[in-house]
Parts: C-alpha cells; structure tokens; sequence
C-alpha cells in the first residue's frame, strides 16, 4: 500500500459549516470560526446555504473542502517526515479482532484494565471484555464525545454539554450505576442565585459559569487525578475537583470551540482549538487551591487543531490539525520545535502514544504508527487500514504477558481504534517485527 502524501501546496482553508446534521454528528470538533452556538444546533444550512445530509455516509469527509486542504513544507520551521509506506500486509498481520454493535458511530473509547469502555452517538456506553460485549449503560441524552477512569469513576462528557459520573456496582461488576452529573445540580442551583455567578456567553444570553452551555468536545485528568480537566465547544476549558465534584475554574482558554485538552510535564494544560491554536497553562498552588494561570501559545496556524498527545517518558507533545500533519515538540528547559509528521491526506482526529511510538488516527480511514528515535526523530513503521470511515478514537496498553521486561523494542501494544464506520478494531502491534518504513 502507498501513502499519498500531501501535495507542496496548500489550498485555502476553507470554512466548514458551523451547523450540526440532524441525525449523527459526523465530525465532533469544529474546524473553523465557531459561530452563534444557539444557531448552529438549530439550523441545518450554513452562510452559503448548504444543506446537511442526515448521515456522514451521505456527506463524506472526503468531499468536504476543509477536509481535502493540504500543507507546506517549503519556507517551514517544522522537520517534515513524509511516510512512503509500500507495503500492504500490515493491517492483515496486526488486526486481531473487530467489535461492531449496529448502533451509531464510535467517538470515545477507554481502557481500565481488562475492560474497554466505547462511546456513540446512541448515548450508550459499551463495556467490552475479551472482545466480548461485557456490559454496557446508557445516558439520558447527549452523544458520548469523551470518556476518562479515575480509579473507580468513569467520566463521561456528552453532546448535551454535561459530564456524567459513573461506578461499578460492588455487588455486580457488569452493573454500572450513575452517581453524579457535573455540575451538580444543588451547585448550579446555589451558583444561580447570585448575579455575579452569571456570564455573557453569547449575545443577549448569561449562562452560570460553573456550566458548559454547549457540546463537551474532550476530558483529561490532572498527572495525580486530582482534577478533572473539561473542554467544550463554548471555547472555555473547566476544571473540575475529583473529591468533591465542584468546578474550581473556568478558563476563557480560546476564541473557538476547544478540541482537546491534555496535562503533563508537572503542572501544565496543554490546550488545542479550532481557532488554530495550542496554548500552554501553568497550574500553580493558592493557598488551598490551585490556579491555572495563561504560559504562552505554543503554536498559531491557520487550519483546525484537533487533537493533542503527549509521551511524558520523552517529554514530547503532539499535535494533529485538520491539514493532516502532526506537529511535535520536544521539552529540556523549553518546548522547541520537534518537526512534522507527514502521513495523511485528511484530517487527524485522533492521537495516542505508548512507549517511544505514536499512533494518528484521520478522516482518510488510516492509522499511522510512527517510532520515535534517538535525537526526536521519527519513521513510520507501518500504516494499518482495515476501517470504512473516519477514524475518530485510539487507546492503546500495553500487551499483558508479553515483553515489558526488556528494551523499549520488545515491548507488545494493543490499539484500540474507533471509527465513524460504527466499528473498534484490534491491533496487535509489536515493532520488534516490524520493518521501518523509508521516511
């Protein structure tokens, strides 16, 4: 198999449509300019009145302009890493299962030991053991855009812009049981008491701050779990108490929908939107709380960011825009310029890392696994196709009962990966049998 790699010039960026489609929401970031959020859920046609389909079958990314946009590499500060794989036998020699249940699109996964949780816009919550259906639970309303464990507690940010908390039953682990809803409804009753709890949240309307008003696109724990990170389509970042379930912060963190946000490197938030940028926060302790306080903008580009990783063993951040290039960095006393990572011809949804490897998820249907080397370089190791739509979420652990106890290279991963074709698929991936691709 050969990847095509992007051509040398870009195309406009072009705006995507800000309404949402009627049946399924194909693509949950924004890309671009996040208009008025009450006319977005409302409408179905955007400025030049196009009219949404009502599935992502009928409307393909591939199609869509903003997703078809290609990147630079002339007159660049990045490394470019191009992947020209030639070979098609990966994904039939990784692929070691596929989980479909006919029920909607899969936008969130998670792993806690041997159970995998996915996510759909079904509102149901899959619980799978052994490549098994285990369990599952099911959410009032709101699709499941994100899914994060804490120990006991399972996290769920959905559509309808609540989080909602999860445990397993003491008596019977297939039962899961909700516990909670951020925020919790006698702090946002006693939080909408007071005027000075209000904010302006579009033209005309207040909302209470402690509240997301529009879709939870993404959740992240703080490196000791202490804290609950939540960003959303409002363009605000909230930080949420673990023990307690009261909403410590809200940050103004961007001028578009947030698309991801992730915490390392001891005390830094690392946040990507689709106004183009990623921002870096510093949490700092005040008196008995913390504070999160603005460091600087790591990167200011034109397209969509729309999705963040980081390797905190290599102290290495990842970024994969709407362009289909991942950007990387690399930490020592600051974050410098790492390279480009050139690979897909869509959009990047979704990124994982395990070990020295990275993994790209994109509308282009295809995973990327890509090796980090001595020095921050990289290579691409193999490409693994197999899904029909959009790859939308990737989760990885390591491969219990083998290697683990040696180099870096004999260690065994599996990748979990969902996709807007309504199915997970297995990866075995083991890059002591892998050959590196020429890049």
């Amino acid at each position: 198999m050969v990847i095509e790699t992007n051509s040398s010039h870009r195309q406009k960026f072009g705006k995507l449509m800000q309404s949402e489609p009627n049946d399924a929401e194909e693509f949950s970031f924004r890309l671009s300019n996040a208009s008025d959020a009450s006319s977005r859920l409302s409408n179905t046609t955007d400025s030049n009145n196009f009219q949404y389909p009502s599935s992502w079958e009928q409307f393909s990314p591939f199609s869509a302009p903003s997703w078809n946009q290609t990147s630079p590499i002339s007159n660049s500060p990045w490394t470019s890493h191009i992947s020209q794989a030639n070979n098609d036998n990966y994904s039939n020699t990784n692929l070691i299962g596929s989980l479909v249940r006919e029920e909607g699109h899969i936008y969130s996964l998670a792993t806690y030991g041997d159970l995998l949780y996915t996510g759909s816009d079904s509102r149901n919550i899959r619980v799978w053991k052994n490549q098994k259906e285990f369990s599952g639970f099911k959410a009032n309303s709101g699709l499941v855009k994100a899914i994060v464990i804490a120990g006991e507690i399972i996290f769920t940010g959905h559509q309808d812009g609540k989080i909602r908390l999860w445990k397993v039953s003491a008596k019977n682990p297939s039962v899961h049981k909700k516990i909670g809803t951020l925020p919790t409804l006698k702090d946002y009753i006693k939080s909408s008491i007071k005027p000075s709890n209000y904010v302006e949240v579009r033209k005309n309307r207040n909302s209470v701050w402690i509240k997301h008003f529009d879709a939870i696109s993404c959740l992240a724990l703080s490196e000791d779990h202490t804290l609950l990170y939540s960003g959303s389509w409002d363009k605000t970042v909230k930080v949420w108490s673990i023990s307690n379930s009261k909403c410590l912060e809200s940050i103004n963190a961007h001028d578009d929908a947030v698309n991801s946000v992730i915490s390392g490197f001891t005390g830094l938030v690392f946040t990507g939107s689709a106004d183009g940028t990623v921002k870096v926060w510093r949490r700092e302790l005040q008196g008995k709380g913390t504070k999160h306080i603005f460091s600087h903008t790591l990167l200011k580009q034109e397209c969509a960011v729309t999705a963040l990783a980081i390797d905190p063993s290599a102290m290495m951040v990842y970024c994969g825009s709407s362009d289909g290039l991942v950007k990387f960095w690399q930490r020592d006393m600051l974050l410098s310029n790492g390279g480009m990572l050139r690979g897909h011809k869509l959009a990047v949804l979704c990124l994982a890392t395990a070990g020295n490897l990275v993994f790209s998820g994109s509308a282009d249907t295809r995973i990327c696994v890509w090796v980090r080397e001595a020095e921050g370089e990289h290579g691409c190791l193999a490409v693994l196709t197999g899904h029909d739509g959009p790859v939308k979420c990737l989760a990885v652990e390591e491969e219990q009962g083998r290697g683990g106890g040696g180099r870096r290279s004999e260690r065994h991963w599996i990748l979990y990966s969902g996709s807007l074709d309504k199915s997970v698929k297995i990866w075995r991936v083991s890059p002591s049998h892998m050959t590196q691709m020429e890049t």
